[in-house]
């Protein structure tokens, strides 16, 4: 493990060990994540009658949620679905088939928020056909994708899909498909030694009661997982780009992109794809928060500092988990602050490099710029305007990753001997001077010219 400073190390545990007494966790434990690995970890409490370390399991809750909407990515970007597929293309005999994959990640379906029955994180789960049965009627609470809805429910259909996609558990494929490629060889189903038990702590009393901790059945994809330090440290930095080849990192990209809001007014909180989406003193971070009887459990990263934290507690409430997981984060990126990258030069295609310099949307200048593997960004001149980067698809063609122009195309036109004279994106042409008359520019250009 890389180490950071005595004195940021000793300010990182001094607000780790402030949260466990003043909150009473029976044990608690955290770590701070950086470009990929962990670099400073804490723990207190007792678990039995040892401390708790990087080695002890403690269970994930909605942590799981992340790990299925990665096995879901995988089948994406396979070309075994699309994300605006309705459910029952995947998954046929449901009372709630017409909403989308996309919807079921994002919390946007509408689905009941819970299984019907008994409370599902205490009681023992029952297998799929028992829980699409209970779903017959009254399963869809709000008009798929008309705002955002929790939904444990979402989770245990999703890992359904990936299941009959892969002809086998939906834990086994996240398991050999995620986990092991990863190295997280201690998040498991169900606790292994060393481990903490959970627990509630009395509100009155220092005192605590055992809680459950059964086979959630076919909602387990909701929140069944045990991991540790070491392992969510591994996915903390997965979340953040670091993705080992399990995912392509602009597919990790497109999972952190905020899809809808929790809090609407001025929002702090939403979802992407799978994922949680905070913002927090002008950071925009991803992960998710973990909640089952007697665990608690969080994972946030700055994907654009690569700075991420950690926390795990077995006890059921009163543990400011996200407060404690944003102020470690934010303590290490303000005692010591990621160094840039160096800077190196590197090799660019030279039609590519023809490429760019100035083009003229109408009268505003832009600038097209190479960032690196074939990826350029165009971007206005004044800093006031619509900006986008783009990845190359084919020969003279791209596709926008972000911005106004997400989505769309950008192909280079040429003159008849081979010259790139404008750039048609999404019908908006570009050109090398203002209204360059040998492009074709819409509606045509005034045969006088400028005077």
């Amino acid at each position: 493990m890389a180490v950071m400073l005595d004195s940021t190390e000793l300010a990182l545990y001094r607000r780790l060990a402030r949260e466990q007494a003043v909150c009473r966790a029976p044990s608690l434990v955290a770590a701070v994540v950086r470009d990929g690995q962990v670099v400073w970890s804490g723990a207190r409490g007792r678990v039995g009658d040892a401390r708790p370390d990087d080695n002890t399991q403690y269970r994930l809750g909605s942590i799981t949620k992340t790990m299925v909407a990665t096995a879901v990515l995988r089948l994406r970007d396979e070309g075994r679905l699309d994300l605006t597929d309705p459910l029952e293309k995947h998954v046929p005999g449901t009372a709630f088939g017409g909403t989308t994959i996309a919807q079921l990640l994002s919390h946007t379906s509408g689905l009941t928020s819970e299984s019907p029955g008994q409370w599902w994180e205490r009681a023992p789960g029952g297998d799929w056909a028992t829980l699409v049965a209970s779903l017959d009627t009254g399963a869809t609470k709000l008009r798929p994708g008309f705002k955002f809805h929790y939904s444990n429910v979402g989770f245990g259909v999703l890992g359904e899909l990936v299941a009959r996609h892969r002809g086998r558990p939906w834990l086994d494929v996240v398991t050999d498909e995620i986990l092991t490629p990863l190295g997280m060889t201690r998040t498991t189903p169900h606790p292994r030694a060393p481990h903490a038990d959970g627990f509630a702590v009395h509100p009155f009393a220092d005192v605590l009661h055992p809680e459950p901790a059964p086979d959630a059945g076919a909602m387990a994809p909701a929140g069944q997982l045990w991991s540790t330090v070491t392992d969510l440290g591994r996915w903390t930095a997965f979340l953040g780009g670091h993705t080992g080849g399990v995912l392509s990192a602009d597919t990790v990209a497109e999972m952190r992109l905020m899809n809808t809001v929790d809090d609407t007014e001025v929002w702090t909180t939403g979802f992407g794809l799978g994922l949680m989406v905070v913002r927090y003193q002008g950071r925009h971070l991803a992960g998710h928060t973990g909640s089952m009887p007697g665990f608690l459990a969080t994972t946030l990263v700055d994907a654009n500092t690569g700075t991420g934290a950690l926390c795990l507690t077995n006890s059921t409430a009163g543990v400011g988990i996200v407060q404690l997981s944003l102020d470690l984060l934010t303590m290490a990126e303000e005692l010591e602050p990621a160094l840039p990258d160096e800077w190196q030069p590197s090799t660019v295609d030279p039609g590519l490099l023809a490429l760019t310099g100035l083009w003229h949307w109408g009268p505003t200048p832009y600038t097209l710029r190479v960032l690196g593997d074939g990826m350029i960004a165009l971007e206005p001149v004044n800093g006031s305007g619509r900006a986008s980067r783009f990845r190359p698809t084919g020969p003279d063609t791209w596709l926008g990753l972000d911005g106004y122009y997400a989505g769309e195309t950008l192909t280079v036109g040429r003159t008849g001997d081979g010259v790139a004279n404008h750039l048609n994106l999404a019908t908006f042409i570009f050109t090398r001077t203002p209204y360059d008359p040998s492009a074709p520019v819409p509606g045509g250009v005034d045969e006088a010219g400028w005077r």
